[in-house]
């Protein structure tokens, strides 16, 4: 039994050997053609050709057969072979082919992009070499429908059709096949660690849900990177790109970078291959220096300050967008002030000046002004010492907290070996390291940051085995948030009970005290001297001192602040390190080890049931996660250690041609997460090809997140709040079935009287899904324009929003603020549309363009109309829609060829303003009053790049630029302002035609 298993797997039974060689040509040239593939239809079978054109192929495929031949820039042919040849002379012709593109990640299977089931967007290599972007990753914005968030000049997170962030986790980005997120971070870290330029072969994007055939977390779409295969791209191949970015915002304007990548490949016999690639990137990344008010505090008389203008001197509790540790917050006239002023009023001089000095100054003037107005010692505290203020710390500015120097190195290597025509062996590894910052609950500084993925891969026509797992490693990374917080408590505690006169709070309070009872009493003096009436007098002072409120404020400030470490000092430089490098609580410093283990397969049934009568396919996979922060991000099990998680789903999909007319298929998976209840995921689908080349689809697709490995274990504490995830686990750990909870609006409302805060309730947490329904048309037009247009309909049910609450820490006093991931329990209903051009016009000339547009229906929006997404639906729910509702894209462009030797490209993007929502953002700007305010500006970018090939030396140069009008824009809440980058780049290949 083993030996026929063996036979059937890998085919090592002796078939006849069909010999090909020949030569491949330019059909115009008549020159002879470097690297172009040439592959049997079915096998893992091909060859290249070498620098003259000329090839040699073995293969044990059972004749007649197809041999396909193809090369960027040329028509592909498909050859029919009925023998061993020596003789075979293939022109290819030189021709921009428009819908000839195949694909795989719609149905898991290779078909032309005209019949795709589903919207599909690609990159090939034509695309990939013409971009004027800085890499290939920022140009995946100008793919219809993709909006990409910048956080650093190397770390964008990819999304699609809505509910954007930062770090985003409803799309999946796969390169060969492995699952490319950091593990304990739970999303893609960009392509900081991922995939060289020189080694990429295609991108491939599906936009919206394709859980059905890649699992959870599929939910609004996925990024497919594929590598190329050293057995059909060999020989040594080197870039080298040097420019300079600029930004006004920036320390140094205008600094360099550099980028370097090399790749060789070498096969042997067409039995055995390898592959080494290696990149480096260096350069001053852009900075986040937004200095605007998002504090929304309360005003002296509980009313909301309006906009972002503020500054300290009219609101006390500033709060920077990219300031830190002015999140540490508190209103001195809460019952801790007071009741500490209550006891003051009780001592002798002697005991209160042995806190402070200025006590017996303040208790004493409280006392005299009580005799003088009659009023009570608590009123004149409550009204005039400690007025119903919020009083933030002084913060850093990011800056000051991180170093902006970024760089990505990226090492990787696979050894392929073929079996037979039928099976194929490949062991890989990829490795990257960085440093960068990113954006999420906090602004995170990664310094040597490390992904390690290494993979073990069995794969045939028909079938693939895979295993792979994901190494996080997060090096010396901190929360620059935390870090300023915790530099402010190093050198001057907020409030010390065994060292008042020495914490900070109450030097503010004993200044601003202080100084209130110097202006009231001698404006009530003045007013009383001037024959007022005891009560008009008391007006008079307490106008006074609303005036002088200013004056006070900074007084007290600077008073409180004298002393504070500066950045570039000595002392602060000491403290800062210290932080650095303790792990959270104590420091700001996050320890990420956690490991992804992943087991997979697939089977196509076409060897034992024709396709023509029914292609099927089946699938499965099982995955783990190792958590492993040593209790710096995830909760800790009682007995030590963290949690695993496990997860295995399986699938089927049928698909049946009526007469190549239409094509009508079918998938269901199923998935089970050990934390949640199984996820049935059908999706159905069917083209109709009207025309050639002219088709129309529709499906009915569903899709669903687990939530993230921080959504369920998370347990950090930020200067905003309090991070836990939502299992009840975590919920047990921090007690918050002991007390009721409230909702931090009614707690902003009425931040002194828990009497007024609105209790909330805790329900289930689940996984979240979408059922979305698309209809479309994809054609080509007279064989010159390529035209594709959708329309989806999508309902998001279970919604995972970020909950903010105040968690009582005893039952009569101390509270806190909680942010915990909670389901929406009503569908959120949105909507959209793409249309996307491709004209070619001769001699290599081409216009295209693209526009967007994604919908949230609440508030009155309609896809139609000029109003902006909201944040918050029409019960007054916040989510995190995060996305323009329109975008453009618009391009002009030159292809090099065989002959013509030069190219360009010209590309303008546009997107409209939107409303941003997210974890970064402090509660009080988070809550409906105040969201619609957090505006993210609309922008337009314009990229161009000329290109030359230089055959003598076998490489193409560029020189270009990215937003070259350098009008500076940002992509979210707070992330850096993007500026201008412009640079030159000669890239090699030795068998470049």
């Amino acid at each position: 039994m083993q030996t026929v298993f063996l036979l059937l797997f890998f085919g090592t039974y002796a078939l006849a050997q069909t010999q090909l060689s020949g030569k491949v040509t330019d059909a115009a040239s008549k020159e002879g053609l470097a690297g172009v593939s040439l592959s049997v239809v079915g096998t893992v079978a091909g060859t290249i050709t070498d620098s003259k054109g000329a090839f040699t192929l073995s293969t044990s495929a059972v004749t007649p057969f197809r041999l396909r031949i193809s090369s960027v820039g040329y028509a592909t042919q498909i050859v029919e072979i009925s023998g061993s040849r020596t003789d075979l002379s293939i022109e290819l012709k030189e021709q921009a082919v428009l819908g000839e593109e195949v694909v795989v990640s719609a149905s898991r299977v290779e078909e032309n992009v005209l019949k795709s089931p589903v919207s599909i967007e690609k990159m090939d290599l034509r695309a990939i070499q013409s971009t004027p972007a800085a890499s290939f990753y920022d140009a995946l914005r100008n793919l219809k429908g993709v909006d990409v968030s910048t956080q650093s000049l190397t770390f964008n997170s990819v999304n699609t059709r809505g509910f954007a962030g930062n770090g985003n986790t409803r799309v999946v980005q796969m390169v060969d096949g492995m699952d490319n997120q950091a593990p304990g971070l739970s999303f893609p870290v960009g392509n900081i660690v991922g995939i060289s330029e020189l080694d990429l072969e295609s991108v491939e994007l599906l936009p919206g849900a394709a859980s059905a055939l890649y699992g959870p977390n599929a939910l609004n779409g996925l990024l497919l990177m594929n590598s190329k295969s050293p057995f059909l791209y060999q020989g040594l191949s080197a870039y080298v790109k040097g420019g300079v970015m600029n930004a006004s915002n920036r320390s140094t304007q205008t600094t360099p970078f550099y980028d370097f990548s090399v790749r060789y490949a070498k096969a042997f016999n067409n039995k055995l291959a390898f592959k080494l690639n290696a990149s480096f990137l260096t350069a001053k990344d852009w900075q986040a220096t937004d200095t605007r008010d998002q504090s929304f505090g309360l005003t002296p008389d509980n009313a909301r300050y309006p906009g972002f203008d503020r500054t300290f001197a009219n609101n006390p509790n500033y709060n920077g967008v990219n300031v830190y540790g002015d999140e540490n917050s508190s209103n001195v006239s809460l019952a801790n002030f007071r009741s500490t002023f209550g006891q003051f009023m009780q001592m002798s001089d002697a005991q209160l000046g042995a806190i402070s000095p200025d006590l017996v100054k303040i208790v004493n003037g409280v006392k005299q002004l009580s005799a003088a107005t009659g009023q009570p010692a608590t009123n004149i505290i409550n009204t005039i010492l400690l007025p119903n203020q919020l009083v933030s710390r002084t913060g850093y500015a990011e800056r000051d907290l991180v170093s902006y120097d970024t760089k990505s190195l990226k090492l990787s290597g696979a050894l392929h070996y073929r079996f037979n025509d039928k099976v194929e062996a490949i062991l890989q590894a990829n490795w990257g390291m960085g440093t960068t910052v990113y954006t999420s609950s906090d602004r995170y500084y990664i310094k040597d940051f490390s992904l390690g993925q290494y993979k073990l891969e069995l794969k045939g026509s028909n079938f693939f085995l895979r295993g792979y797992t994901t190494q996080e490693r997060s090096g010396d990374a901190y929360a620059a948030g935390i870090l300023a917080s915790l530099v402010n408590e190093a050198w001057k505690p907020s409030l010390n009970t065994a060292n008042l006169a020495g914490s900070w709070y109450p030097q503010y309070a004993f200044t601003y005290g202080g100084g209130a009872l110097q202006v009231f009493s001698t404006a009530l003096q003045g007013a009383l001297a001037a024959g007022q009436s005891p009560t008009a007098a008391y007006t008079t002072a307490m106008n006074a001192l609303s005036q002088a409120s200013g004056t006070l404020n900074g007084l007290a400030r600077t008073t409180a602040d004298k002393g504070m470490l500066m950045p570039g000092t000595p002392e602060f430089e000491a403290a800062a390190a210290k932080i650095k490098d303790t792990a959270i609580p104590n420091g700001a410093k996050f320890l990420d080890k956690t490991n992804l283990y992943h087991f997979e397969g697939m089977y196509n049934f076409n060897q034992l049931l024709s396709p023509k009568i029914l292609e099927v396919l089946v699938g499965a996979n099982y995955r783990m996660y190792d958590l492993n922060s040593g209790g710096t991000l995830f909760l800790q099990k009682s007995g030590g250690g963290e949690y695993n998680i496990k997860e295995y789903g399986g699938y089927v999909q049928a698909t049946k041609n009526i007469m190549d007319v239409l094509k009508l298929t079918g998938s269901v998976r199923y998935d089970k997460n050990e934390n949640f209840k199984g996820q049935w995921s059908p999706r159905i689908s069917g083209v109709l090809t009207v025309a050639k080349s002219h088709n129309i689809r529709a499906s009915y697709q569903t899709g669903f997140r687990i939530p993230s490995t921080q959504n369920q274990y998370i347990a950090l504490a930020t200067p905003v709040s309090i991070l836990i995830g939502g299992l009840q686990a975590v919920r047990d750990k921090f007690n918050l079935g002991q007390y009721p909870l409230y909702s931090y609006e009614s707690f902003l409302a009425n931040p002194s009287d828990p009497t007024k805060w609105a209790a909330v309730q805790l329900t289930e947490f689940k996984p979240e899904r979408v059922l979305t329904f698309e209809v479309g048309y994809k054609g080509l037009i007279a064989e010159k324009l390529m035209l594709d247009v959708s329309y989806y309909n999508s309902k998001m049910r279970n919604y995972i929003g970020g909950m903010v609450f105040i968690s009582p820490t005893n039952p009569t006093t101390g509270t806190r603020a909680v942010s915990m991931p909670s389901n929406y329990d009503k569908d959120i209903n949105y909507e959209g549309f793409g249309i996307g051009l491709e004209y070619l016009l001769p001699k290599g000339y081409s216009i295209s363009g693209n526009m967007s547009n994604n919908t949230l229906k609440a508030g009155g929006v309609t896809m139609f109309n000029s109003d902006k997404n909201r944040n918050v639906l029409d019960d007054g729910f916040q989510v995190g829609f995060n996305t323009p509702k329109n975008r453009y894209n618009a391009s002009i462009a030159k292809r090099i060829s065989g002959s013509s030797m030069w190219g360009f490209n010209v590309t303008y993007r546009y997107q409209d303003s939107f409303y941003w929502n997210d974890l970064i953002m402090p509660p009080q700007a988070r809550t409906s009053i105040n969201n619609q305010q957090i505006l993210i500006p609309s922008f337009g970018t314009l990229d161009a790049q000329v290109s030359v090939k230089a055959r003598s030396i076998k490489s193409i140069v560029k020189v270009g630029g990215s937003n070259i009008l350098n009008k500076a824009y940002t992509t979210a809440w707070g992330n850096p302002q993007i500026g201008a980058m412009y640079y030159v780049s000669l890239n090699f290949d030795q068998l470049l035609n």
